[in-house]
């Protein structure tokens, strides 16, 4: 059968990498007209990057020819490719998301090399079904989620097709790409709201954006009709002169009725002490409202007999108002504001599950003329809060057990229970008239002369019908916002005088002191700015190309069938994508299931089938992992075998590798089990790129699994008739193969290198597309090579291997760094490479990590009781630095008798010194290098003090 020829593409051999990273960081920054403020999804990919990795994917590398054994001109091939950089460094600014010239001219690129593609295949059997070069690929993702992936593959002119197990993750995925397109180029049909000039006569509406209005102006109506129906459950605060009368900065604002911001509310448990026992007292984690310099404000508890009331103060809060009523230690631990008696966590849990937890309000915080106004409660507003009275509430339960922490413990155990009743009838009321105004978008729609097939948006309608729905899909998602800093567990952030939403990071924590929002507020959590966010997103969506989104499982979907395919799968048991979206699929079914009823069939988002590894769910670690990995080879399988030939697979893979430990006592790295699964599955690596995706440190300071930087894989099938070879030969390739490799990243291929902190990762590209390629690498004993011994092989290449791994990442870093203090993502992209982890650097005692950052730990802060007999992970750069730390603070005698311990490390420990000085000398770095020479020059007479020790003589026998 005649073979495929399929030209390398751009991603297989270079790229501009440093444009990306700073093109992706930035875009984390930006909100307005961002797709991702349509609906919240967690570990969303940068559109930059999703957009530079489809280009790059799609377009052959003006080198290919060579690669199919034809000849090249180098100096022609680097000038071309420095032509297709500059085409993804504009591609990835933010301000050409939408530029028609920029995109087109990608558009082009990616036409130009099909139709070369195709060429090349004219004449293979399978040509009028695989290569017509009149009709681009299709592009799909079988793990959609938050979508940034299928959008710019559509934006890229392609067909886009996404799929996710999650019927949330599907919704987004249709609002973004499916919605648009169909019904781009329509004018608004909605009325104009009150107030607003009428439109222009020949107002623009491309595109999205008469669709956009209309969310905007039907959701002005829905805001309107709710504050009818429900606005005196939010009431104003009026300043009285009472109020005014301890606060001189209130006196100005007296007679005015200030619209309220934020309601600050302490749960409350009876007292423990029998004395208070009849006393709802305060479980309050601070009392400061606001730290900002010059706007200082802070609740202070006055004690009157057994009962206690909050007034506000303004200037600097006094140190214990920082803790609140919390007290030492982590946790649920609080002491009563009356008697001082610790309030003990299995005592608040008790108090929780028997239902007996309520809420005290603390202060109110208003909109004053010059900024926020902090406010002590008053009695009106804490009756007005408690007579609301929801009629319905969402069922299904709260994960019990969730990677980052659960209320559950605490008695909050349905999804009803994360919210006040307050904000149950706020979000019950805006979700019933999501259905009140499809109606009237269709009546309106109707009147303004639209056709209406009566097929609903489901079945692929265009009509009225479908029209009307598109625009509630919209409506609803503005109430997933709302939700999302209108439960009880958002809170109020004193540093920045805003709310924290309840997804401050991937998990459903505890809230002691929460914020409750004013949706009708012109703030955050208002259903305003939930709809302008929404319509302003919707507005710069794609406004052509062909979209799908469906709901389908990875491993078994038939989707990906000679379609190109970038997917960014779930990262093992980092995030729980089912048991956190079902906070918002209960409201969300509320108001879509009559628009997509199969999609929003079940009372909650399947979970049984979600591939991730998570110990609660399948019974213990192992069989979570066995779940994880058999699963996602299934999935990978799938793709290996149903991609489209021409191009390779891209797969993005970033977790916070967890290292785990063998009863061989060999430690083994998610990153590297992955890497075994990608092979498993019948694919052959051909590059590995660092991808910075996560904002740096984002839940570091946590201690969760913070994601921080991707791995983009590139992988091509494996041919059937694959060869076994030998170490030596697998070796000898590398040799051959790897200099070439590291002096096109070294120099970029062009003019964009690739970072320091990045080469080790990017190394493993051409180094595993040799290993990945054959059936099998053999040892000398016939059995097959691992994936972590490939790895430690490629990595000699850069000759760091003769140290341990901790040790290669703490020598890469310091010449990158010095003491210097860097960024978390970048030292956890290190770390994988170096086949160790953040965590297991730390437990070795070599690195300080805090608050997004990391750096290493000089000899003069390393401890003096130090012993290296009991110290289970010993890197040779630990025993280095504490040998200097002796030599320096008690001479070369306290030296020797350090190193007559640790004999097996003597001769690493004076290898890595030469290294180190020299690097010191080459960087200039004179004083650093002084500790490295000094070691080295009294290296003589630490042996002979060691000797005289009389421990090395007899230990190093021993380790021979």
């Amino acid at each position: 059968m005649t073979s495929i020829k399929t030209p390398k593409k751009l991603i297989e051999v270079a790229l501009p990498l440093d444009a990306i990273n700073k093109a992706a960081a930035r875009e984390k920054s930006i909100r307005h007209g961002h797709p991702s403020t349509l609906h919240l999804w967690w570990a969303r990919r940068p559109l930059a990057a999703a957009r530079a990795v489809i280009f790059a994917q799609m377009v052959n590398d003006p080198g290919y020819e060579r690669h199919l054994g034809r000849g090249v001109n180098k100096q022609k091939a680097a000038a071309e490719r420095e032509r297709l950089f500059k085409i993804i460094e504009d591609l990835v600014q933010w301000e050409n998301t939408n530029n028609e010239e920029v995109l087109e001219r990608a558009r082009e690129e990616i036409r130009k090399s099909w139709r070369e593609t195709c060429e090349l295949n004219k004449h293979h059997p399978q040509a009028a079904e695989l290569f017509n070069p009149e009709r681009l690929p299709a592009f799909h993702d079988p793990f959609a989620g938050g979508g940034a992936i299928p959008l710019e593959a559509q934006r890229l002119g392609l067909e886009s097709y996404a799929s996710d197990l999650n019927p949330v993750a599907v919704t987004i995925n249709k609002a973004m790409i499916e919605i648009p397109p169909r019904f781009a180029g329509r004018p608004p049909v909605g009325p104009i709201p009150a107030g607003e000039k009428q439109a222009k006569l020949h107002e623009d509406w491309r595109g999205a954006r008469g669709l956009a209005e209309d969310v905007r102006r039907y959701g002005a109506w829905m805001r309107a009709e709710a504050e009818k129906r429900i606005g005196h459950l939010y009431p104003r605060i009026e300043i009285t002169a009472d109020m005014a009368q301890e606060r001189p900065d209130l006196k100005p604002l007296v007679g005015q009725k200030l619209t309220v911001i934020a309601w600050l509310w302490a749960r409350t448990v009876k007292s423990p002490n029998p004395a208070f026992g009849h006393v709802e007292v305060p479980l309050a984690s601070t009392f400061v409202l606001s730290s900002k310099a010059g706007k200082e404000a802070y609740v202070e508890p006055v004690i009157e007999g057994d009962s206690y009331r909050f007034t506000v103060k303004v200037g600097k809060p006094p140190a214990e108002a920082k803790d609140g009523t919390k007290a030492a230690g982590r946790g649920a631990n609080f002491r009563c504001v009356l008697s001082d008696t610790p309030i003990g966590g299995d005592y608040i849990k008790a108090e929780g599950q028997a239902g007996r937890m309520g809420a005290r309000l603390m202060a109110i915080v208003a909109e004053g003329v010059r900024g926020r106004v902090y406010l002590a409660p008053t009695a009106e507003h804490e009756a007005i809060a408690q007579q609301a009275t929801p009629t319905w509430k969402p069922a299904g339960e709260v994960p019990a057990r969730l990677t980052g922490g659960t209320c559950v413990p605490y008695g909050m155990k349905e999804w009803g229970d994360l919210f006040t009743p307050r904000q149950l009838v706020a979000l019950t009321t805006f979700s019933d008239l999501v259905g009140e105004a499809i109606a009237k978008v269709k009546a309106d729609a109707l009147a303004a002369g639209m056709a209406d097939d009566g097929i609903g948006l489901d079945a692929g309608g265009s009509g009225a019908t479908a029209y009307a729905q598109a625009v509630g899909v919209y409506l609803a998602f503005a109430i997933s916002k709302v939700a999302n800093i209108g439960s009880s567990i958002a809170s109020w952030m004193n540093d920045r005088g805003a709310f924290r939403e309840t997804f401050a990071r991937q998990a459903i924590p505890m809230v002691w002191d929460f914020a409750e929002s004013n949706p009708f507020a012109d703030a955050g959590g208002s259903l305003d700015a939930a709809i302008d966010k929404g319509a302003m997103a919707v507005r710069d969506l794609p406004k052509t190309g062909v979209g799908r989104a469906e709901q389908a499982d990875a491993q078994t979907q038939a989707l990906s069938a000679n379609r190109l395919v970038s997917t960014d799968p779930p990262y093992y048991d980092n995030i729980g994508y089912a048991d956190l979206s079902d906070f918002f699929y209960v409201w969300l079914r509320k108001s879509l299931k009559p628009i997509y009823p199969s999609l929003y069939a079940t009372l909650a988002v399947p979970k049984a089938e979600e591939l991730v590894a998570t110990p609660y769910r399948h019974g213990s670690k192992e069989k979570a992992e066995s779940f994880f990995l058999d699963g996602m080879t299934r999935a990978m399988h799938n793709l290996a075998e149903q991609a489209h030939p021409a191009f390779p697979v891209t797969i993005y893979y970033a977790f916070k590798q967890s290292e785990t430990k063998s009863e061989a006592g060999t430690s083994s790295t998610g990153w590297e089990t992955f890497l075994q699964a990608v092979l498993d599955a019948g694919f052959a690596i051909t590059g590995t790129w660092p991808v910075r995706t996560e904002g740096a440190g984002r839940m570091v300071a946590s201690g969760t699994n913070a994601l921080a930087s991707s791995i983009v894989l590139v992988c091509r099938k494996k041919a059937k008739d694959a060869a076994t070879i030998s170490r030596r030969e697998f070796i000898r390739e590398l040799n051959a193969t790897l200099p070439e490799a590291l002096d096109e990243m070294t120099r970029g291929g062009v003019n964009s290198p690739v970072a320091p902190v990045d080469l080790s990762q990017a190394i493993i590209g051409p180094g595993m597309a040799i290993f990945s390629q054959y059936a099998a690498v053999l040892e000398a004993d016939g059995t097959p090579m691992s994936v972590r011994t490939a790895l430690q092989l490629i990595n000699r290449f850069l000759a760091e291997d003769d140290f341990d791994h901790d040790t290669q990442f703490c020598l890469h870093w310091f010449e990158q760094q010095g003491w210097a203090t860097g960024k978390f993502g970048e030292a956890d992209v290190l770390a994988r490479a170096k086949g160790t982890s953040v965590a297991g650097l730390q437990a070795s005692g070599v690195v300080a990590s805090s608050k997004g950052e990391l750096r290493l730990l000089k000899w003069a802060e390393m401890p003096r009781d130090w012993s290296p007999e009991s110290d289970a992970r010993l890197p040779v750069w630990e025993a280095l630095h504490q040998l200097i730390r002796a030599l320096n603070q008690d001479g070369e005698s306290a030296a020797g008798k350090l190193l007559a311990r640790m004999p097996a490390r003597a001769e690493p420990i004076r290898a890595l010194a030469y290294r180190l000085y020299t690097l010191c000398e080459r960087k200039g770095w004179a004083e650093d290098a002084r500790a490295y020479n000094e070691l080295v020059t009294a290296w003589s007479a630490i042996e002979q003090a060691a000797s005289e020790a009389g421990v090395v003589g007899s230990q190093a026998q021993l380790d021979i």
